[in-house]
């Protein structure tokens, strides 16, 4: 089909008529060989275009032509993509077609002649185009001072030239591919420091002294020891704007360019979208690849180990889901919620200090290869983590597995030091050292002069006046700025300005003064609003996240004393409204205030227009919950925690899906309101949202942190977070925590007494989830001491209550745990195992999809009594896609070929369909049974591979077995070698020292 404008001149009827009797030959006869051969005027075009990064078609002329003739457009057609939007539509020749093209120039003559007649295609800033040009007559640029944008064109610029017979002079393009690398990793960094950088001396020399010293700042002068001491974290903290980020780039920018030598670098912000907070692994990948381009000779070394991470991150990721779906069902939670909790938390974190581990080994190796007889020491390396708040509370997993890691490395690599700015630090049981810190406080007045002047205010009286006023916070400042620049240049004026402002006091009213004055200096710059309608809707409007012309109609208008009537007014309110410099696009036909003005503005009383903001919240409520959608209610409840309505009532509004339109927003609200988002969402919990929150949304809190400890393993530490803020309600998480708690510490019998008053007191408040989880636990704790009765008694009264309440998958999650009691005990009890396959078989498939954790793990159950069991779970959830559940399958599948090496073909010719015909990833091809499993997982063919299998004839059970020991894969499952049946079945008996045969894993 075309792609080419629709303007183009007509063709002459024959060639027109020549032209669609050869496209319809090619389409009809497509695999005939077709003809290299290229016209003339085609060849032109080719040649005309192939140093162009984009042209229009329209515009184009050959050598030698003085006016356009539109043959571009009927010559070039298949020979090109489009680029930009359709009004805005370019065309690029492709890139194999350039390739040649380029090859069959005569000479670089001939490319600068093309380059040169069409100079009217190029656009106005620097572009791959110039820069050929350039090169090719003589005059190469200066790559020191090229930006990494310029960087990226000139390159593409030698790219094309190298593939110009008899072009010289060309830089090399592994260098300058490396020294673009160099720019972009540097690229961020710079970005913070764009504007010039005032005071912060001291902390500076803190850091440098932390990261220089050879045994951290305290031995800063000492003699470096032989067997170097673990050295802690530093912490940069302060108020949000008093420039943590702008810091570590000035920092490590400066060290880059020390006089006494750069050292090797990463940093990490985790704002970023490729990198997560909840992952380290994604850290780890992210320090390879910068340490890569530090350290070009171990390149491919350290690109294999980013790669193994970013595939570790997604294992893991399954793995979190897992554990996530049975927290969520009251019968799955206590047993095997919790145990597969803890062994997540130990297989990452073990698997995490292996990888950086390797990483360390990496850099040690390629630092030694760099050392000369002048410095003999190990230079130090700085690991730099931004944006780290998010996982900052107690008895965060991310923060112990940091800990770990950050262990882990300087084990193999001392002088490696991490430096992390967040919030203050927070205890943890997993430190053994406490962290350094350094908190940001204001800029000394010199600085802050400084920074007043660096954003526009010249007279230097009037920014001593105004720093003097205004205090040192960054963000303060650059207000001040503004509002002074918008008063202009008159004395009366400025003066003014200043004499609003109130005059600093004591410390312990710092922070109110701060606040007061970004107030004022907001209301000022407000008040230079060109547009009195827009300037009459700008402050009420800092209450709602999202604007659009609906809801200056409906929501905003009335309340700021505006009549707008119809579409078109608000239409025409909203564009003016886009264009204030304090507001972004949030999306089409959607602005919304930029996050550090609604931070301070919504900290503010609002005075005499809190009655008007109060009424805009109230009409926001009443737009949103009449319309549908979880982005509307997410945007009902906001509104609503912020007119602070009770949580409980909130909270009836709640749809699963619409927290991650939520997240971030406790900062806007009261600590009440604060406590029930964080209640729901997670995450770090500030004390005076934890003292202000409802009991209810202050014990899930809590019971969030406890279970966090638990899974880490520190059972002390949580039994100490469980003894505040009671009595607690009946339906409590935190009874179950407890008692879970009291067990791991081997106080089984309180664990036992405190197990059943809370199973009393579930069941008299009506707290039916809350009283089976607390039977499944009972259950537990009884089996654990052998009372096995009444462990089954446990199970039974569960699985009534379940089906009680109408909750088929909570009494599916209760039979699956008595029939694994029983399947311990000394005569296992085949009823339990056909309830729960006839429940399998009942249910719906859909119910059955939305919890796969569970199906999986009932299906591995009972595969042998249910034939089909294992074959309907694949058909409805599939296989996990973890690493355990392809290593669990593929040793099953090795020993099942061991013994029985007339399998091997078979298997071997499952696994090359479910690969595909080539099986080429970016690693190489696969070798062993799980790496092409691995590659079946990437391909989506494993659960068709794994179908396939369950249909070989294998007369030890061993492949069956292996699936479904796969199918239950972090779920407590039998594994492989223990479910596979015996002679008594029919099978053969287990070697467990048997090799593989045929394929080994590597």
């Amino acid at each position: 089909m075309s792609t080419s404008p629709s303007d183009h001149r007509p063709l002459d009827p024959a060639a027109a008529r020549e032209l669609f009797v050869a496209r319809l030959r090619a389409e009809l006869h497509p695999d005939e060989e077709r003809t290299p051969e290229v016209s003339d005027a085609r060849r032109a075009y080719r040649e005309a275009v192939c140093l162009l990064s984009r042209f229009d078609p329209q515009r184009l002329r050959l050598p030698g032509e003085e006016d356009a003739t539109g043959g571009a457009v009927l010559e070039l057609v298949d020979d090109c993509t489009t680029l930009g939007m359709q009004d805005q539509a370019g065309w690029s020749l492709k890139s194999d077609l350039r390739d040649r093209t380029l090859r069959g120039l005569a000479g670089p003559a001939a490319a600068r002649h093309l380059l040169e007649c069409h100079l009217d295609q190029l656009p106005g800033e620097p572009g791959p185009e110039r820069f050929a040009l350039a090169y090719l007559s003589g005059h190469p640029p200066a790559m020191d001072r090229l930006t990494t944008d310029e960087l990226a064109d000139a390159l593409q610029a030698v790219l094309w030239l190298s593939r110009v017979p008899g072009t010289t002079g060309l830089p090399d393009t592994a260098e300058l591919q490396l020294t673009l690398e160099r720019a972009r990793l540097l690229d961020p960094l710079e970005r913070l420091v764009r504007s010039p950088f005032q005071g912060r001396d001291r902390e500076l020399a803190e850091l440098r002294d932390y990261v220089v010293a050879p045994g951290g700042p305290a031995a800063a002068g000492a003699q470096p020891e032989q067997h170097p001491r673990l050295v802690p974290a530093l912490v940069v903290h302060g108020p949000g704007g008093m420039g943590k980020s702008t810091l570590l780039a000035k920092f490590v920018l400066d060290s880059i360019h020390h006089p006494a030598g750069c050292f090797p670098f990463a940093y990490i912000d985790f704002e970023r979208p490729t990198l997560s907070i909840q992952e380290p692994l994604t850290l780890i990948a992210e320090v390879a690849r910068q340490l890569g381009i530090q350290f070009p000779a171990h390149r491919t070394e350290l690109d294999a180990l980013a790669h193994e991470c970013q595939g570790g991150a997604r294992s893991q990721r399954e793995g979190q889901e897992r554990v996530t779906q049975l927290h969520e069902l009251a019968t799955t939670r206590a047993v095997l919620g919790r145990r597969s909790s803890q062994e997540f938390q130990s297989l990452a974190a073990g698997r995490e200090t292996d990888l950086i581990r390797r990483l360390a080994e990496v850099l040690r190796r390629a630092v030694a290869e760099r050392k000369d007889g002048e410095h003999p020491e190990d230079p130090p390396f700085a690991l730099v983590v931004d944006s780290f708040e998010e996982a900052q509370y107690r008895g965060s997993p991310v923060v112990g597995r940091m800990v770990a890691i950050g262990l882990s490395f300087q084990s193999v690599y001392p002088r490696m030091r991490l430096i992390v700015s967040g919030r203050a630090p927070v205890e943890h049981p997993a430190k053994t050292v406490e962290s350094l810190d350094i908190e940001l406080g204001e800029l000394d007045p010199e600085a802050a002069v400084g920074l007043l002047t660096s954003c526009g205010v010249k007279d230097p009286e009037v920014a001593r006046a105004l720093a003097d006023r205004v205090g040192g916070h960054p963000l303060s400042l650059k207000l001040a700025a503004r509002a002074a620049i918008l008063a202009g240049a008159g004395a009366e004026r400025t003066c003014e300005l200043i004499r609003s402002l109130p005059e600093r006091r004591h410390q312990v009213f710092r922070r109110v003064d701060q606040l007061l004055v970004q107030g004022i200096l907001y209301d000022r710059i407000l008040s230079h609003i060109t547009d009195e309608n827009v300037r009459r809707l700008a402050r009420p409007g800092l209450v709602l996240r999202f604007i659009t012309p609906e809801i200056i109609k409906e929501v905003l208008a009335e309340p700021c004393g505006l009549q707008v009537a119809s579409a078109d007014e608000a239409r025409a309110l909203f564009e003016e409204f886009g264009r204030l410099d304090m507001v972004e696009p949030a999306r089409p036909d959607a602005v919304r205030y930029r996050s550090d003005v609604r931070a301070i503005m919504l900290r503010l009383p609002g005075g005499d227009r809190t009655d008007v903001m109060r009424e805009v919240e109230r009409r926001a409520v009443e737009h949103y919950a009449a319309r549908d959608g979880l982005e509307a209610r997410a945007e009902e409840i906001y509104h609503r925690l912020r007119l602070d309505e009770n949580p409980r009532s909130v909270e009836e509004r709640w749809l699963p899906g619409v927290e991650r339109f939520l997240v971030g927003a406790q900062q806007d609200m009261t600590p009440r309101a604060a406590g029930l988002l964080t209640a729901r969402l997670g995450g770090g919990t500030p004390d005076q949202v934890a003292a202000g929150a409802d009991q209810e949304d202050w014990e899930r809190i809590a019971a969030r942190e406890v279970e966090d400890l638990l899974a880490q393993g520190y059972a002390q530490a949580a039994f100490d977070r469980l003894g505040r803020r009671q009595p607690w309600t009946p339906c409590s998480p935190l009874h179950a925590l407890l008692a879970e708690a009291l067990n791991r510490l081997c106080r089984r019998e309180e664990a036992l007494r405190a197990t059943a008053d809370a199973i009393d007191g579930a069941e008299r408040a009506g707290c039916g989830e809350r009283r089976l989880e607390l039977l499944l636990l009972s259950a537990r704790l009884s089996e654990e001491a052998g009372d096995l009765e009444s462990a089954g008694r446990a199970l039974r009264v569960a699985e009534d209550v379940a089906v009680g309440l109408g909750q088929d998958l909570e009494a599916m999650g209760a039979l699956l745990a008595r029939a694994r009691l029983t399947a311990g005990a000394d005569g296992a009890d085949p009823e339990a195992d056909r309830q729960l396959a006839e429940r399998l078989r009942m249910l719906p498939d859909a119910v059955l999809a939305d919890r796969p954790v569970l199906v999986r793990a009932v299906a591995s159950q009972i595969y042998d009594r249910a034939p089909g069991a294992l074959d309907h779970a694949l058909e409805v959830v599939g296989l996990p896609a973890d690493d355990e559940t392809l290593d669990t399958l593929g040793a099953a599948m090795r020993r099942a070929t061991s013994r029985q090496p007339a399998l091997l073909g078979r298997v071997m010719e499952i696994l090359d369909e479910a690969a595909g015909p080539s099986r080429e990833p970016a690693g190489g091809a696969p070798t062993g049974i799980t790496g092409i499993l691995r590659l079946a997982r990437d391909r989506g063919t494993l659960d068709t591979l794994a179908r396939r299998l369950l249909a070989v004839r294998d007369k030890s059970g061993e492949i069956v077995a292996g699936v479904a020991a796969a199918m239950g894969a972090g779920t407590g499952a039998r594994t492989a070698s223990h479910a596979a049946p015996g002679p008594e079945h029919g099978g053969h008996a287990q070697d467990e020292g048997s090799g593989p045969a045929g394929p080994e894993d590597r």
